[in-house]
This record gives C-alpha cells, sequence and structure tokens, in this order.
C-alpha cells in the first residue's frame, strides 16, 4: 500500500514561521516513519518562497536514513514544474487542468531529469483514464467520504471501484490512491474497492505520524494476506 502524505501548514499554525518549522517537523517525521512520498502544497507560496520551502524539505527527506520501513520517502511539488525541477524535487503532482503527465516528462526531460514521478489529481473516472493513457505514474482520486468545496458531491467507495477496475485491463495498471476524508477506520474499504494508497492531509498530519503509518501498513498486509 501506498501511503502519500499531503501537506497544509495552515491546519499547523496561523503564524507563518511557526507554521514552516512545524510543517517542516512534520515532513521529517513522515520521511522516518516510511511514508512512501510527500506532496508539498503550499499554493499560497509564491514561486520563490516554494522553492525555497521545497529546497529544506528535500534536504530533510534525504538526509533520513532507510530505517526498518525500507521505504525511501520522494518529494513531489504540487502542480509547478518549474519549482519542482529547481528544488531537485523527485517530481510533481498536476492538477486535473495542468499540463498533461506526457507534456510534464517532456519538460523533465529537457533539463536532463529521465524519470520524474507524476501524479495528477481525477475527480471523474474519465479523469482516471486519462491521466493513465498520458503516462501518470499514479492518480489521486477523491473526493471519497468528504465534500470539496469546488467539486461538488462525494464520489463513494463505488466510484473508486470504478476507477480501479477499468486499470484491470492494462499490462501494468496504473496505481489509484483515494483522497477526502480517509480515516484508519474506512480506509479498508477503499483498500478493498481496488485502491492501491491512502493520500491525505489529516490523516497524516494530526496525531502520531509512525503510529498511523504503522497501522495503515498493517492493514494493507491483513488485506493482502
Amino acid at each position: 500500500m501506498f501511503l502519500y502524505y499531503i501537506t497544509d501548514r495552515s491546519q499547523l499554525s496561523a503564524k507563518h514561521e511557526e507554521a514552516i518549522r512545524l510543517l517542516l517537523e512534520r515532513i521529517a517525521e513522515a520521511a522516518s516513519a516510511g511514508v512512501d512520498a510527500i506532496q508539498l502544497r503550499e499554493k499560497d507560496l509564491n514561486a520563490r518562497e516554494l522553492a525555497e520551502l521545497g529546497t529544506r524539505a528535500v534536504d530533510i527527506v534525504r538526509g533520513v536514513s532507510i530505517g526498518a520501513s525500507n521505504v525511501r520517502t520522494r518529494l513531489l511539488i504540487n502542480s509547478r514544474l518549474d519549482v519542482a525541477i529547481a528544488c531537485g524535487a523527485d517530481g510533481v503532482h498536476l492538477r486535473s487542468d495542468d499540463v498533461s503527465a506526457a507534456e510534464a516528462r517532456v519538460i523533465f526531460a529537457q533539463v536532463g531529469i529521465s524519470s520524474p514521478f507524476i501524479g495528477v489529481s481525477c475527480h471523474t473516472v474519465q479523469e482516471v483514464s486519462l491521466a493513465e493513457g498520458q503516462g501518470a505514474d499514479f492518480a489521486v482520486f477523491g473526493p471519497v467520504f468528504e465534500k470539496a468545496r469546488d467539486k461538488g458531491a462525494p464520489t463513494a467507495v463505488r466510484a473508486v471501484k470504478e476507477a480501479c477496475d477499468k486499470r484491470k485491463a492494462a499490462h501494468q495498471p496504473m496505481p489509484v490512491f483515494v483522497l477526502g476524508g480517509v480515516t484508519l477506520s474506512n480506509a479498508a474499504n477503499c483498500l478493498k474497492a481496488g485502491a492501491r494508497g491512502v493520500a491525505g492531509i489529516r490523516v497524516f498530519q494530526n496525531g502520531n505520524m509512525s503510529e498511523t503509518v504503522a497501522r495503515l501498513r498493517k492493514l494493507g498486509e491483513e488485506l493482502h494476506s
């Protein structure tokens, strides 16, 4: 099971400097706990500020030695290819209305980056199909359990199943991760529906990171045992 932590420092503190400090601490905890990837999603920052934060986050993630989890955490920048390239991130997470994953790979290749890790946010089964066709490494599908402010009603688990079932025809199905109100108590239903991972802000950013990761890993193991 893939664990994908999406950041939001505004939930940590209303004070800018304290929020940055707490966010970087949380990123270090996530990497140490064995989260597979972190999406730096601080959309209010300008390019310079995001690049500076991204550089610090990359240094932290790469400075964490691989422990018992045997996971090297990857860091992705939300939407901004230029920032991802500037700070040496592992890849980019694209909105559904951004450039395609295929176009993003061309841009990365032009600067000598041959294997960027690229995810796409998807809100419909059709968007999942499009992301896969354009060469995304994974799709984040949602909101599953809670209403998004600008995307209408929740997709619900049945839509997760439909999105994941469509991938089964592919030789190497693109993983679909679920987002939106996913918790330790309801994640099992999504995984049973075919989701390959859990994405979220609060599920990782609140509470004890190591305990959350351990419980999700155990859940994944139990479902596949």
